[in-house]
């Protein structure tokens, strides 16, 4: 099967069934906010307002990558652009490694910069291939492809051995990560696509010169779900739906390592969960699946009013607890385990 192919049922897969985590959530409700009966403020004083590679955001999210590469993917990156033009948000693409392939669907990539021209646009190639490439020429031609602000390298060892076409080669994947951090011109995301990251793994990246980790935990979408669905291994997909590292936990492992920028992604789903990522230390929030859902049901304007009700429920948590700024979320005493 094809590259091209291949995302094509992975789309289908992740709108038509339910591929959650089954047994394992994102963690994030172990924790609550502290409420602020006075907050000395007024609602309107308070801004989810932050920067994000350099560019301004209207409030710490990024729509996760999700696709790219087959036909159908150049409506979907289109309309996901289009949302991220209006809504002030970053946008991740799917993988690109189609283009190492061919050149026929360069436009589902190309697409998302024509539309959002001054958004925060982050390229994608998965670690696997980062590590069998002899020079990093091929991943600053996709940077350039969408003039990205910054390029991810998404780590999936689960996902490659479960499926039909997988790669499980992941020897040389840091040192590939090391050559690709040296040789781009923008900042290298490191991220999980679901399974989390460790307190080791990160110290590792860091001392590879990674600035930026999306530890992409479990509770979200579970690729062996997905695979589940599509290939010969599904008795062994199965068995491993619910293996991962939940977000909230991840998080507190890789902030314990000095150096590291955090996003947090992996179960993302409502304002008030972005403000508890962000009062545990990371920087920016990620979401895919429940976006693209939302967008394959209510297109654009289901999306926009979507992201509107989250960042007014940030704000709501924001106000409720006397943090006039993102920065304010962090101070000692905001949040607490339960």
């Amino acid at each position: 099967m094809t590259v091209s192919n291949r995302k094509s049922e992975h789309v289908r897969v992740a709108v038509e069934k339910d591929v959650r985590f089954r047994n394992k959530t994102s963690g994030f409700e172990k924790y609550e906010f502290v409420h602020c009966a006075l907050p000395e403020m007024n609602f309107d004083d308070v801004s989810a307002e932050t920067e994000f590679l350099g560019k301004g955001l209207s409030f710490p999210l990024m729509i996760s990558g999700m696709t790219g590469g087959y036909a159908g993917a150049l409506e979907i990156n289109r309309q996901l652009a289009e949302v991220c033009r209006i809504e002030r948000v970053a946008l991740g693409v799917g993988s690109q490694r189609q283009i190492l392939e061919n050149d026929q669907y360069l436009e589902s990539f190309r697409i998302v910069r024509k539309t959002a021209p001054d958004s925060v646009i982050v390229g994608n190639i998965g670690a696997a291939q980062v590590a069998e490439m002899k020079d990093c020429l091929p991943v600053q031609k996709m940077i350039d492809l969408i003039e990205a602000d910054g390029m991810a390298v998404h780590l999936n060892p689960l996902q490659e051995v479960l499926q039909p076409e997988g790669e499980g080669r992941f020897s040389g994947v840091l040192d590939g990560i090391e050559r690709l951090v040296r040789a781009v011109e923008v900042p290298v995301i490191v991220k999980e696509v679901g399974c989390g990251v460790s307190e080791e793994v990160a110290r590792q990246l860091v001392n590879a010169g990674v600035v930026y980790i999306d530890v992409a935990g479990a509770g979200g979408a579970s690729w062996a779900g997905i695979e589940s669905y599509r290939g010969a291994r599904k008795e062994l997909a199965l068995r491993f739906w619910d293996w991962g590292i939940p977000t909230a936990r991840s998080l507190e492992m890789v902030r314990r390592v000095r150096g590291i920028r955090i996003i947090a992604s992996g179960g993302i789903g409502d304002g008030v969960t972005v403000g508890k990522a962000l009062a545990l230390g990371a920087e920016l929030c990620g979401a895919a699946l429940p976006l693209l859902r939302v967008l394959v049901k209510k297109k654009i304007e289901g999306v926009i009013s979507l992201l509107e009700r989250w960042r007014e429920e940030l704000r709501m948590a924001m106000f409720l607890t006397g943090s006039r700024r993102i920065e304010d979320l962090r101070r000692e005493g905001v949040i607490e385990k339960v």
